[in-house]
């Protein structure tokens, strides 16, 4: 079977529920250049062939696509064809489904949002609007206006609907402009130019149709974009939302593993930042290969109090109960259970676990206070306390304990190492200043992003830290960070940021 599978315009979650569960199963994925390349980490088993074609760059011709369509559908089970937009809407789609099944290959359609109705939107451009538009028509901007035999009824067109919407019309916009002013359109009429819409990149130009071909020029806007004709773009005014956001046109670079990158990575995306995932650790098995933390967990019935400072140290410990052991939540039940943070509360609740104390400071300092009220000096009865944390760690926690009277047991459960890719890209773009922010979540963070990079490149961008831990290691390097979380968390974080360019 071959799909047929419309990426959307741009933004990677407009991508359909019903595309991205054939992606998961797809054997090899044909793609476009204008669908969002995050899509394909939806078929990471796939093969990737891009065919993508720019205005006077086509790496194969259509007919060399429909071929290999033929080619790869003949010999594996579930081919994706995806293409920017909808596969029918100026995709081209029907040819190449047309083509499938003069060569009896079975094809599905799976439509796509599509530019002309999603771009304006995020541009707070609605294509009809009660008592402005009650009607919108879509038309190629790819035809040249001055040939012989036009396909496009200009004078038709002109008129004929309230509102116009031209894709892939850049590069012809002069002659589109001139078309429609001499078959009757206003020279007045709110225009709008908009480039890479509903990415983090857009740009929206607001003009007249008289002025748009001038105005695109001296502002120099590049495709992709399309343009729209009408009485609706005035309402952009009241109705932007999308390059309204507090963090649009701002880019950041995220530090974090590349398993944990995406929640920050989210949580930014939705307040309106680009965000690039450059992941400068990775979590691994402790040296010992968990012999430590296997043997804590035999014997942790002997242990009155379990510490976990992470949600690595929680995830690596319950994966470790569950699958070497066959132990579950109950395993626990003779202990108690600390953790420092909310958010690693938050990952031992995922596994049926209240802890029992929570700092308000989530640092070791902030448990430390709270085990000096909870160990009696002196101890009648020696508190056995188990530790799970990462490998490499500071010690200012058990060594605390042990002065409290406390017998303590320290099992790395995890550690953390260099994952530094694509160094020269990220090089790149910091020292070309077109990275603003570059977010560290963990002492880690730093020490391996200056051990890819060096110091001398902080002096490209700012700095936010998620506590005072981590903006103690950018000290250490001579780096004062910029933006430090007041609460130690990736919502604390954001929050710090959100507050930072609100006072701008």
């Amino acid at each position: 079977m071959v799909y047929l599978i419309g990426a959307g315009p741009g933004d990677a979650g407009l991508l359909t529920v019903k595309a991205s569960e054939i992606l998961k199963a797809a054997d090899v994925v044909i793609y476009d250049r204008l669908a969002d390349e995050s899509i394909l980490n939806y078929a990471p088993n796939a093969k990737k062939i891009y065919v993508g074609k720019a205005a006077g760059q086509h790496t194969l011709t259509q007919e060399e696509i429909n071929k290999v369509l033929v080619e790869e559908g003949a010999k594996n089970n579930v081919v994706v064809r995806l293409k920017g937009g909808d596969p029918f809407v100026f995709g081209r789609g029907g040819e190449e489904a047309l083509y499938l099944r003069e060569n009896n290959l079975d094809f599905e359609i799976i439509s796509g949002v599509t530019s002309a109705v999603a771009v304006p939107a995020y541009a707070g451009i609605p294509v009809t609007h009660r008592g402005v538009a009650a009607s919108f028509t879509v038309v190629t901007g790819h035809e040249d206006p001055t040939k012989a035999e036009s396909s496009i009824n200009w004078r038709e067109l002109s008129t004929g609907a309230d509102t116009l919407i031209f894709l892939m019309g850049i590069a012809n916009l002069p002659k589109i402009t001139d078309k429609l002013i001499e078959n009757g359109r206003a020279k007045n009429t709110p225009a709008a130019v908009i480039r890479n819409g509903t990415k983090f990149s857009q740009e929206v130009l607001v003009t007249t149709l008289e002025n748009a071909a001038r105005d695109v020029e001296s502002k120099n806007i590049k495709p992709p974009a399309i343009f729209i004709v009408g009485e609706v773009v005035n309402l952009r005014e009241k109705l932007n939302w999308f390059d309204n956001k507090i963090l649009f046109g701002k880019k950041f670079l995220n530090t974090r593993t590349r398993a944990q990158a995406s929640k920050l990575t989210r949580q930014l995306e939705n307040l309106g930042a680009e965000v690039i995932e450059f992941p400068t650790i990775k979590i691994t098995a402790p040296s010992d290969n968990y012999r430590s933390l296997d043997d804590a967990i035999k014997n942790l019935r002997s242990y009155d109090w379990l510490i976990f400072t992470s949600t690595n140290g929680v995830e690596k410990f319950f994966e470790r109960l569950n699958k070497n052991f066959k132990l579950d939540a109950r395993a626990l039940a003779t202990a108690k259970v600390a953790a420092i943070g909310s958010a690693t509360a938050e990952c031992l609740e995922n596994f049926g676990i209240i802890a029992d104390v929570v700092p308000k400071d989530f640092r070791a300092e902030g448990l430390i206070d709270a085990f000096k009220k909870l160990i009696p000096v002196p101890c009648s009865l020696i508190p056995k306390i188990l530790i799970v944390r990462a490998e490499v760690a500071r010690d200012i926690l058990p060594d605390a304990l042990k002065n409290f009277g406390a017998e303590v047991t320290v099992a790395p459960a995890y550690k953390t190492e260099s994952a530094v890719e694509n160094i020269a890209e990220i090089k790149s773009l910091l020292d070309a200043g077109q990275i603003d922010f570059v977010t560290f979540t963990s002492s880690s963070t730093v020490k391996n992003f200056v051990a890819a990079l060096g110091t001398e490149i902080f002096a490209q961008f700012k700095t936010a830290a998620i506590g005072p831990i981590t903006a103690q290691t950018l000290k250490d390097f001579g780096v004062t960070a910029d933006i430090v979380a007041e609460e130690f968390t990736i919502a604390g974080l954001v929050d710090a940021i959100k507050n930072f360019f609100s006072k701008i």
